[in-house]
């Protein structure tokens, strides 16, 4: 049994019920622990009655210690913030031997075992972004990403990961100051720090818009595969991080800032949100009070005038009608 948490808010349900479903689909015995972000997502949650899935409100999880702190974080911040407490909830309070971090905007395509595997005897696993040259953010956004993250329930694993909640407590905003970003730049000095910290080298865990360029992608005997476009070699996909993908409330979505080639949004991009859009029509016969794609809202000012010539030069614009990714 491999047990996983995760937490999100009802605007990211659909991405949340996705990435269940994904580990539904490529992950034979497992157990998710959902932490729902406001009462919307909990109570469609606690509705759907997912056989694999513990759901936890707010309520619940909440200490003192993070409620002194909500006040002065934004939501995504406050997010960032309870990552480490999520994980720490599911180790004490359910007792398991370990417990993975997911962020609920990945996609699973094989199973996660063979990353958790990889891990041997050590009690922490940890994934790199693994930036392509010409993204690399390694100083203000961290060598490692707070995407998957694996802490088995012995001494080196709480140490390390209760040493990161109170960091976090302290410090977790979406900002570069003293060192520090989010909760993420924490974990920089991990392999000097602690004891029993392991890397992920599995080059299919953790593909995203940020380290893509450097793969080209293609299925064999119905599995999605990548190969390194520099060295050749070859390597099943386990997840994608579908990180800054955002539904438009004009009907455009937009796909981030990167260089996205077209083989990327057809084997990634074009399949994940119409999964999405299938997903949110199953929520909304059910709750038709909200949107759980969570569209934003995008003002019109100098800002992004100046982003809008700044993409088309660069060739990184990446906002879509949404037609372009409806089934054909």
């Amino acid at each position: 049994m491999i047990n996983f948490c995760t937490l999100f808010d009802k605007n990211y349900l659909s991405r949340g019920i996705a990435l269940y479903n994904s580990l539904l689909q490529h992950c034979g015995s497992f157990h998710l622990y959902i932490f729902a972000f406001d009462d919307t997502a909990f109570r469609v949650l606690k509705n759907m009655k997912l056989e694999y899935a513990t759901i936890i409100p707010l309520n619940e999880f909440e200490d003192s210690e993070l409620l002194d702190v909500k006040s002065s974080r934004s939501v995504a911040e406050y997010c960032w913030t309870s990552t480490s407490s999520t994980v720490l909830f599911v180790l004490e309070k359910y007792n398991v031997e370990s417990c993975t971090y997911l962020d609920a905007d990945l996609f699973f395509y094989s199973s996660p075992e063979i990353l958790i595997n990889e891990m041997g005897s050590k009690s922490i696993l940890i994934t790199e972004h693994r930036y392509s040259p010409q993204y690399n953010k390694e100083i203000k956004s961290g060598r490692y990403c707070v995407q998957f993250i694996t802490f088995r329930n012995d001494e080196k694993g709480l140490t390390a990961l209760k040493w990161w909640r109170s960091r976090c407590i302290e410090w977790c905003y979406n900002r570069y100051e003293d060192g520090k970003f989010g909760d993420q730049l924490y974990l920089d000095d991990w392999t000097d720090r602690f004891e029993g910290v392991h890397v992920l080298q599995h080059k299919g865990g953790g593909i995203a818009a940020w380290n893509v360029q450097q793969y080209e992608f293609f299925y064999r005997e119905n599995s999605l595969w990548g190969r390194e476009i520099t060295s050749g070699e070859e390597f099943p996909v386990i997840f994608y991080h579908f990180h800054y993908l955002r539904f438009i409330k004009d009907g455009r979505i937009e796909l981030g800032r990167r260089i996205l080639t077209q083989n990327v949004l057809d084997i990634f991009y074009k399949p994940y949100i119409q999964y999405l859009e299938k997903v949110k029509k199953e929520i909304l016969k059910t709750d038709n009070s909200f949107d759980p794609n969570g569209p934003v809202d995008v003002k019109i000012s100098l800002k992004t005038a100046v982003l809008f010539i700044y993409r088309k030069i660069a060739g990184v614009y990446n906002i879509f009608d949404s037609n372009k990714f409806r089934e054909s």
